[in-house]
């Protein structure tokens, strides 16, 4: 069994900080649904307080992780240009994308929208942690605030969900190959 440098850091971008990242949803939207509905006069307690900020920080963290290595690491694979005169371009995603009036449209749509509307996610997830670090407990007297960062909170799981739906179409009609091959285990 074995895979390559770069399908590894495929995986490590799209499964491990991205679909952490949307698994965090579940218990973040909840909890700020929670707090966005509470009464004025509804507070966290203080433990739940620090574990919500604590929480929200590490989504952060996961959201630019998810950015960064997707713009700075995987997507400089996929806009490789191939030698001039290849007719393989299976190590070259864009192009291998472009070639095909089948599939040229996952480039054109898929990846431009991919490029764009990732970025939303990290954004909008800083600014909702940074609500809840700055007002902590006081956040639930502001009913408006509390319901906007719900707002940029759902439109960060919208963004995520759509570029993380386009990255793994994309990766099943143009995988991003190569690099050094590490054996995971032997077979028999």
């Amino acid at each position: 069994m074995e895979i390559s440098m770069r399908d590894l850091w495929t995986v490590i971008h799209g499964m491990g900080f991205g679909a952490l990242f949307m698994l965090a949803f579940s218990g973040a939207i909840m909890e700020l649904y929670g707090g966005w509905a509470a009464q004025p006069q509804a507070t966290i307690d203080q433990g739940g307080q620090t574990r919500l900020r604590v929480y929200l920080v590490v989504m952060v963290l996961l959201a630019w992780l998810t950015v960064f290595s997707g713009a700075y690491i995987v997507y400089p694979w996929y806009r490789a240009i191939p030698p001039a005169g290849m007719t393989d371009l299976t190590g070259f995603p864009q192009k291998l994308l472009i070639s095909s009036p089948t599939t040229s449209e996952w480039h054109a749509f898929g990846m431009e929208w991919k490029e764009h509307v990732a970025w939303i996610a990290p954004i909008a997830m800083t600014m909702v942690a940074y609500v809840y670090w700055k007002y902590g407990r006081g956040v639930n007297k502001h009913r408006e605030l509390r319901k906007a960062a719900l707002i940029f909170a759902l439109a960060a799981f919208v963004a995520t969900a759509v570029a993380g739906g386009f990255g793994a179409f994309l990766n099943k009609y143009a995988p991003i190959r190569g690099g050094a091959t590490i054996h995971l285990m032997n077979g028999e």
